[in-house]
């Protein structure tokens, strides 16, 4: 198996060289004497707790030297909505930048103004690039009325997240591993309750989410309630099985499942500040003890610069994968699994602007001579080849994954394809304070091993119009949080009233592309 990866991993530098001379031949052919081309980009950061790259940085000289390009860097906001609604803002007032990373609906919207560039012909220009990331399932993606209106690449690692919770916790209290939702709601209480830091003070709850809509998957309810709603059999926003094709919401288990949650607010087991806080408030949150239960990606909780607080304020605290709680009829599930795209667009004004070819060079740069700058540093400064012959930052000076130091890799999601050297040298195994090992990998292969629900195909299902969205994302806040009335009565003309504005139009819409696409399962 070394073997087989070191020989990998020394084709993939030839042909890097190989590709980056013919790049930086095409560049200097290119270069005329009106100087660098201007690009301006946005880029969603790999770590959002972490700054940008430093002004000095060394990848931005050598594209300016190996391609003419003046590359511009912005980062976009870390929330998926805040960050669609700056894409938006720029796109109303005209002012998109050169290329910019975009969530699948803004992205809709602005094909739909005339802002958002064809680039069928740039994928040529960029053959190391395309055959890695951009391949046809990708191109499908951002493929609308025939015409390609942007590069999309896998986003993650499948079925990434679980649901974990504090072992040490557990054993403070004398407590079982929860294996149903009643055993799950105890659990809440207890930790809400029962001091399980032994600080002697009332700061703990026994949940942690936050609300973050990710379309389509997600209109309302963010992944993080989905073990809770996958205990019920609705997880999600839409069931994709033939039988029960349709919204969520319309099986009688949806109200169930709210009625759960309802009571957790209720009963104060679930941290207040989960309607309003954002993604980085919840992390922050779990890594100074203020929850004992959540879903959560696994490279957010383990990575060492992640786990590094919560390591440093509880040397002795231990999160744990669980399987998600068996509901009433005995279903389990940690949530939906479908395949996400990260889109790079590039804006109209850039095409026209003749900008497209140089784009193309800067995105095959970055996935050739760029690909270890940007995904881990410079060599023998932030990693070294470890025995297989894959990056390590073990033994480097600065290892790329050191807090003050994973600003350079803020843009390696532009150039990592989860290959077999990126998994391997992204999820070392490192020893937490206590002395406990931490393995990446194992951590990743038991939230793999848990029952998670399908849900393919989802992402590619008609969008609902904006009135739609805020009704359903308020209406179902609001019976949890209490606004509402939680009854059956009131629940029933809810749902009424969303298909008078649409909702029922949309439901149908999806079922009909869903059946026609063959996405139902």
């Amino acid at each position: 198996m070394k073997k087989m990866l070191k020989i990998a991993f020394a084709s993939m530098l030839l042909l890097s060289i190989a590709v980056s001379g013919f790049a930086g031949a095409s560049s200097q052919s290119s270069s005329t004497a009106t100087g660098p081309v201007a690009i301006e980009l946005w880029y969603s950061p790999s770590l959002s707790e972490s700054p940008p790259p430093p002004a000095n940085w060394k990848v931005l000289d050598m594209i300016r030297e190996q391609l003419n390009i003046n590359l511009t860097l912005s980062a976009l906001p870390t929330s998926e909505n805040d960050s669609s609604t700056r894409i938006q803002a720029a796109g109303a007032a005209n002012q998109l930048p050169d290329i910019f990373q975009v969530g699948r609906t803004p992205w809709l919207n602005l094909i739909r103004m005339g802002l958002v560039g064809e680039v069928d012909n740039l994928y040529p220009l960029m053959p190391t690039r395309t055959a890695n990331m951009h391949g046809p399932e990708a191109r499908a993606f951002t493929t609308v009325n025939g015409k390609n209106y942007g590069f999309a690449a896998v986003s993650s690692i499948a079925r990434n997240e679980g649901l974990v919770i504090r072992k040490d916790w557990l054993d403070r209290l004398g407590l079982a591993i929860p294996r149903t939702t009643d055993e799950l709601f105890a659990v809440m209480q207890a930790f809400t309750t029962r001091d399980p830091d032994g600080n002697g003070r009332n700061d703990t709850y026994g949940y942690g989410a936050f609300l973050e809509a990710a379309a389509p998957h997600s209109y309302a309810l963010s992944p993080r309630f989905d073990p809770i709603l996958g205990a019920f059999g609705v997880p999600g926003v839409w069931d994709l099985s033939t039988a029960n094709a349709g919204l969520q919401i319309r099986k009688p288990a949806y109200f169930d499942a709210l009625t759960y949650i309802r009571r957790m607010v209720t009963e104060g087991v679930i941290d207040p500040n989960w309607v309003s806080i954002t993604k980085d408030d919840f992390r922050a949150a779990w890594k100074q003890g203020r929850f004992g239960v959540m879903r959560e990606q696994f490279a957010a909780l383990t990575s060492a610069s992640n786990y590094a607080p919560f390591d440093a304020n509880f040397p002795n605290g231990e999160w744990i994968v669980i399987d998600p709680p068996r509901g009433p009829q005995g279903l389990s599930s940690v949530g939906i699994f479908p395949t996400g795209y990260r889109i790079w667009a590039v804006s109209k004004k850039a095409i026209d602007a003749g900008k497209g070819p140089a784009i193309a060079r800067l995105l095959e740069w970055m996935s050739t001579t760029g690909y270890t700058l940007i995904g881990w540093g410079e060599e023998g400064v932030n990693w070294i080849k470890d025995a297989n012959g894959a990056p390590t930052g073990v033994g480097a000076p600065q290892p790329w994954d050191r807090a003050d130091v994973v600003s350079i890799t803020q843009l390696r999601n532009m150039v990592f394809y989860n290959g077999q050297m990126e998994v391997i040298s992204r999820y070392p195994s490192y020893t937490t304070r206590a002395g406990r090992t931490m393995n990446m990998l194992d951590i990743l292969a038991q939230m793999q091993s848990k029952p998670w629900t399908p849900n393919d195909g989802a992402s590619l299902l008609p969008i609902p119009n904006a009135d739609v969205v805020r009704f359903y994302e308020q209406g179902i806040v609001e019976f949890i949080t209490g606004q509402r009335q939680l009854t059956q009565a009131n629940w029933t003309a809810w749902k009424a009233e969303f298909d008078r504005i649409g909702g029922k139009a949309w439901e149908d819409a999806g079922v009909a592309q869903a059946r026609e696409s063959g996405f139902l399962y």
